[in-house]
């Protein structure tokens, strides 16, 4: 009888949009969980992501080193992008992600320091420090208005100490467990308590990196990685049991430093030939997907794997240790890492997939994904947003600017013709690389480097061609002068769109991009 019901209410489209729905509408929502991994780049996984010309996967050897097999299963299940961007660091991706927004106009643009305002010497005063709060418009507080349970496991990083973002529940999350301030914690070992001692208290300041709600597991023998799992288990049992869809930001600490090792999967990395830091981010790694498996297999006890939705993303390029010259071996073959503006600070996996696929499910059919495919076409932190109220038949409010693009059409084996191909990365802060802007668009990149100090040993401009240099070898400013002025217009119009703030020089005049009138 149930199913004649449904197919009665898919019959009317009225029933199905905006925030009113009924008992039986409640159930064809599907749940979400986004699976979200700290300072996990592209190619911190055995599952290959960058593709020959044809589209293929082409296995690098940091695959063969990394033992992600449930990224594997996902994927087999979904489909993956090989050109998936993020900001370069933390803050301003997870801000982008709830709200659909650049960094550029939300002004959140570099990862926030929970105690101090760290806009770098020549940053923007006014940039975003406070990040999130209850005014903000979030994927997870329209969710929450359509009558889904919102869960919040692991890291928040939204807001410094004492601002609203501190605490997730103010921005449309009905539990939070271990979210706050902080963007890492101390330490990752139960038996010393993840790092939250009070005899680090000095005076009236709080301890440093307290991550909550985790007092169960001190002095045991639970791995940070795995303590947040058990939770989000929990979560998923009681949702389960109120009958009410959930969405469930699955925020893992790992693999962002410190870089402690996890015992259970030590054995498999040592005598390889890597230093011990390397061994340990590498336990790091396969925790987190030994944690992807194991809300898997909940899905699946709980009998909900059908109707979940999983988005398995990270948040910047990555931070693995590796290497004499780790600038370029984290990310090999791609450039750069962690707070970069090459391609391996950008660059981060995602993958989309049901938990259980299987087409004739009404739920599913909303949302047809391709499985086991690549999708080479750019995607961006920005498109989770219209995803995510796509899918779940949720409509954006008329006034939140949307940046991102809905990925239906790309996640069904399609390559969108409408939606432009680009990602604008602006950081006018300091950082490994400072005081820039890249701008992705189609085969074509150009970074812009405005030297508050003018250090002329920054170039101003550089240019590559992806496609033909996808490892950004090649620096093209020079000898392609039309390409970057086309690319420098085209990146100064969508910082304008979006409100950019720049930084300044030493006398305080703002810093704006210029045309190139020479290259040198």
């Amino acid at each position: 009888m149930k199913i004649i019901i449904v197919f009665i209410l898919l019959a009317i489209p009225s029933l199905q949009i905006g925030f009113v729905y009924s008992a039986v509408s409640i159930e064809l929502q599907p749940n979400i969980i986004v699976f979200l991994v700290d300072d996990m780049g592209l190619m911190d996984t055995s599952l290959p992501f960058i593709t020959d010309s044809e589209g293929s996967p082409i296995k690098q050897s940091l695959n063969s080193w990394y033992h992600t097999p449930n990224m594997e299963i996902l994927a087999k299940k979904g489909t993956r992008f090989s050109n998936f961007y993020a900001q370069s660091v933390c803050s301003p991706t997870r801000a982008s992600l709830l709200t659909g927004q650049n960094a550029t106009r939300h002004h959140t643009t570099t990862w926030i320091n929970p105690t101090k305002n760290n806009r770098g010497q020549f940053g923007p005063k006014q940039w975003n420090w406070q990040g999130m709060d209850g005014s903000s418009i979030t994927f997870p507080q329209l969710l929450k208005d359509a009558g889904y349970k919102t869960i919040h496991i692991g890291k928040g990083h939204f807001g410094p100490l004492n601002s609203e973002g501190a605490e997730p529940k103010n921005i449309g999350f009905d539990v939070n467990i271990a979210g706050a301030a902080w963007g890492r914690p101390k330490s990752y070992y139960g038996q010393n308590h993840y790092g939250n001692h009070p005899k680090y208290k000095q005076g009236n300041k709080p301890v440093t990196h307290n991550i909550p709600h985790l007092e169960n597991y001190y002095d045991k023998d639970v791995f940070l990685t795995e303590a947040l799992t058990i939770e989000a288990k929990k979560q998923m049992i009681q949702a389960t049991s109120e009958q009410k869809p959930f969405m469930l930001y699955m925020s893992h600490y790992a693999v962002h430093a410190p870089f402690n090792r996890d015992p259970r999967f030590a054995k498999r990395y040592q005598n390889r030939g890597k230093t011990d830091k390397a061994q340990a981010y590498a336990t790091l790694v396969e925790g987190m997907d030994k944690s992807l498996g194991d809300i898997t297999a909940k899905l699946t006890e709980l009998g909900i794997a059908e109707n979940t939705l999983i988005l398995f993303l990270g948040d910047n390029g990555g931070d693995a240790p590796l290497g004499n010259n780790d600038a370029i071996a984290s990310a090999a073959p791609l450039k750069g890492r962690k707070g970069t503006s090459w391609e391996g600070g950008m660059r981060a996996p995602l993958i989309a997939a049901w938990a259980k696929p299987n087409s004739n499910n009404i739920i599913q059919q909303r949302l047809p994904i391709a499985q086991n495919k690549i999708n080479t076409q750019i995607a961006t932190v920005l498109d989770i947003f219209p995803t995510i109220l796509s899918v779940a038949s949720v409509k954006t409010p008329k006034s939140q600017i949307i940046d991102g693009v809905n990925l239906t059409e790309q996640l069904s084996g399609q390559i969108n013709t409408k939606r432009e191909n680009s990602f604008l990365m602006h950081f006018p802060h300091d950082h490994r690389h400072s005081y820039f802007t890249s701008y992705r668009l189609d085969d074509w990149k150009v970074i812009y480097h405005y030297n508050p100090e003018h250090k002329k040993k920054i170039k101003r401009y550089q240019l590559y061609n992806l496609r033909k240099d996808p490892t950004e070898s090649q620096d093209l400013a020079t000898t392609q002068p039309k390409k970057l002025t086309e690319m420098m217009k085209k990146m100064m119009v969508d910082l304008q769109k979006q409100n950019a703030q720049y930084p300044m020089d030493k006398q305080g005049k703002t810093l704006k991009p210029l045309l190139p009138v020479n290259t040198i």
